[in-house]
């Protein structure tokens, strides 16, 4: 299961309509919002989930009283919810299981950014992970596998696995939550072949689909280039605009850049081809968060997708 609970707002499909601003969502996918990628972009800082706004919310992007309800019970049943009160009034907060999630998105896209800054800093190891772990042990071995490729990890032979990121403590840490450590094999090397690609980039491009992360990312750019010029023009005539155009276009446009993002191993840049799109789309994605911020009717920040505005505000 993929919660995909690490998102930031944005605005699109901003149109002119006799002279004031209207909303329309654009989807660039056929994809509908996930209820729960909504509760838990709600979430604050400390775990906290407002009942009221969380309706108020959802109600504005289109779901129902019962679908945000059955979505609720799911999560509280998984063990990622704790529940306070009850209906609309009740006020939720994430479990180390919620927060785990949360805290593994989080440093996804701090290392994204931390990478677009630096522009380098490589050390040209590449970190293996390899594990022999029995039939009878299936659903350990499965997970250990999920994981690994979730931490951006591309396998190699069977059993074995390569990131170029110092990933080990985060992988046993894992694995004696599994109750496999004694079934692992870490290495480091400076000099790797696979299949006869030995030379950093190429075997990059052998390993991890880049061509196809590239062009989804580009496409991506393509599609909502037009957001930050129309952003700019509205804040240059001092419009407003109000949170029940704001969230609905907002989740449009940040479900089409997650469906990259989650896919990308998040390589060093030495290892990608230049210039990178992914990078592209990240700065469209903070310059527009910032810019509709500034542009809200009301005063507040918005609950949704709070935890992430540190990028934004990081932003030049």
């Amino acid at each position: 299961m993929v919660v995909l609970d690490h998102l930031w707002l944005l605005i699109a499909g901003l149109t002119q309509v006799r002279g004031s601003v209207s909303m329309t969502v654009v989807r660039a996918t056929a994809v509908e919002i996930p209820t729960r990628v909504l509760v838990f972009g709600m979430a604050r800082p400390d775990g906290s989930i407002d009942g009221p706004e969380l309706y108020d919310v959802a109600n504005a992007c289109g779901h129902t009283d019962e679908q945000l309800r059955s979505c609720l019970r799911r999560l509280v049943a998984e063990g990622l919810l704790d529940r306070e009160g009850t209906g609309r009034q009740a006020v939720f907060r994430t479990t180390p299981a919620g927060d785990l999630l949360r805290s593994g998105s989080m440093r996804r896209h701090e290392l994204a950014y931390r990478q677009d800054r630096s522009g380098q800093g490589w050390d040209g190891r590449w970190h293996l992970v390899a594990f022999a772990i029995p039939e009878n042990r299936r659903a350990a071995r499965d997970r250990l596998r999920d994981r690994l490729l979730d931490e951006g990890g591309a396998p190699i032979n069977h059993g074995m696995y390569v990131s170029p990121h110092p990933w080990e403590e985060t992988v046993h840490r894992l694995a004696e939550q599994l109750e496999v450590a004694d079934r692992l094999t870490l290495a480091s090397t400076s000099d790797l072949e696979v299949g006869g690609v030995r030379a950093a980039r190429e075997l990059a491009r052998t390993l991890w689909p880049v061509d196809e992360i590239a062009e989804a990312y580009q496409q991506f750019v393509d599609d909502n280039q037009h957001v930050v010029p129309t952003l700019e023009r509205l804040r240059a005539r001092h419009d407003r605009i109000a949170d029940s155009d704001f969230l609905p276009g907002a989740l449009g446009m940040v479900i089409a850049f997650q469906q990259v993002f989650l896919r990308d191993p998040l390589l060093p840049p030495e290892l990608l081809p230049r210039p990178w799109p992914g990078r592209a789309a990240r700065d469209l994605l903070l310059t527009s968060r910032r810019l509709a911020l500034r542009l809200r009717a009301d005063h507040e920040r918005p609950a949704l997708f709070a935890a992430f505005d540190q990028f934004a505000d990081q932003a030049p």
